[in-house]
């Protein structure tokens, strides 16, 4: 549940400011933790015994065959972006330990992060990997703590401004927008929650949603520790002068920084394979279903290898604007819709009125955040050379 995203948590803060930034931090634990709540819950709601397992099989049973698909899988695909985070990570990482190298691009360095996902994306199924996110989960734990820490250690920045960084009213409602992308990518762990769920044994007495839940609850704690030291932290200490890494922002002590990016690197590599999973599942799957494809290890290394080689062609820019309308939906309003759908509660009452706020607010975060990073997008576009 920890993800990367925590370390641009001060720089949304600083499209925020405090009032706001506070308040939508949050908001978005409470509402996330809500949704997922509901999505472990609906894991075994059909009667009959039925388990959804996948999250497109959920979609599928509220909205139907096609739409479900439609839907789910696009909010599952996203996976790619832990290609710019991990490749921005081993560049600092390189420029920390080597002042006097010829600076290389961050594309290279995302090429050299995903050559290892070539790799580990190879291994099966959840329980094969399981010993990656261990890791995963470890490192996020620890380079979260490094990043508060270390900003407490440097001490608050001289003339230091908590103003919203903008050039104009318009830029800095547009940053703003930006931000919510930034915060939903932070929370963006729901996309996998029915896949771990579905390696749990359930039975009638004992079914799998108790001890999911009782994770869940664990995992948010984790979340609360680390994500809001680092955002209201990284922010006290920085201000508006903050970058989009709180951890390139932090120069000394050199050594201690370039290790916790290094977690990160690790960190992301896990993450990326928790997160490539139900992908990788549901397109082996249609490949033998429905077009007849033999299950075979020449299938998973070739579907798997393309997806991984396809992902090295995003870049920074893109992150707000796709997580806005990726991350967004899972997190904030399609578990409600689709409570909505298959629980059908009493209209105007208190589930009703919940679930409607949380629609709300999902849907405005949906279609804002993209706007302000397609702005970015638009101004660096015209300069942007992958290989140059």
């Amino acid at each position: 549940m920890v993800g990367a995203g925590v370390l641009s948590l001060p720089y949304a803060m600083a499209h925020m400011g405090w009032g706001l930034g506070i308040t939508v931090m949050i908001l978005s634990w409470v509402i996330t933790l809500y949704t997922l709540w509901k999505m472990v819950e609906m894991h075994e709601m059909v009667p009959g015994g039925k388990r959804l397992d996948r999250y497109h099989e959920l979609g599928q049973e509220a909205f139907g065959e096609k739409l479900g698909l439609w839907i789910v899988v696009p909010q599952q695909l996203l996976v790619i972006v832990y290609m710019v985070t991990g490749g921005k990570s081993i560049k600092k990482v390189h420029e920390t330990f080597c002042h006097e190298c010829t600076p290389i691009k961050t594309s290279y360095w995302i090429m050299v992060f995903a050559s290892v996902n070539f790799v580990l994306t190879q291994l099966p199924n959840f329980n094969s990997i399981s010993a990656i996110s261990l890791g995963a989960a470890v490192m996020s734990l620890t380079y979260s703590f490094i990043a508060w820490g270390a900003s407490i250690k440097k001490g608050i920045t001289p003339d230091v401004s908590y103003n919203v960084k903008m050039k104009s009213t318009s830029d800095g409602v547009l940053n703003f927008f930006s931000a919510l992308g930034d915060v939903a990518f932070a929370y963006a762990g729901h996309n996998v929650v029915l896949e771990i769920q579905a390696t749990m044994p359930s039975t009638a007495e004992k079914p799998s949603k108790v001890p999911m839940w009782k994770g869940c609850i664990w995992a948010y704690v984790g979340v609360a520790i680390c994500y809001f030291p680092v955002a209201f932290v990284g922010y006290y200490m920085f201000g508006n002068m903050v970058d989009d890494n709180i951890l390139i922002t932090l120069e000394h002590p050199a050594w201690l920084i370039a290790i916790a990016n290094l977690f990160v690197v690790i960190h992301v590599v896990g993450g990326y394979q928790v997160f490539a999973m139900p992908v990788f599942d549901m397109i082996e799957t249609y490949l033998v279903t429905r077009l007849n494809f033999s299950p075979s290890s020449t299938l998973r290394v070739m579907t798997r290898t393309l997806f991984v080689g396809i992902s090295i062609l995003f870049f920074g820019s893109l992150l707000g604007f796709l997580c806005g309308f990726a991350f967004s939906p899972t997190l904030y309003f399609v578990p409600c819709f689709i409570w909505l759908k298959l629980k059908k509660p009493r209209k105007y009452g208190l589930s009703w009125t919940i679930n409607w706020i949380c629609i709300v607010i999902g849907v405005l975060i949906m279609t804002q955040s993209p706007i302000g990073a397609l702005r970015n997008i638009i101004v660096s576009a015209k300069n942007y050379k992958f290989f140059s």
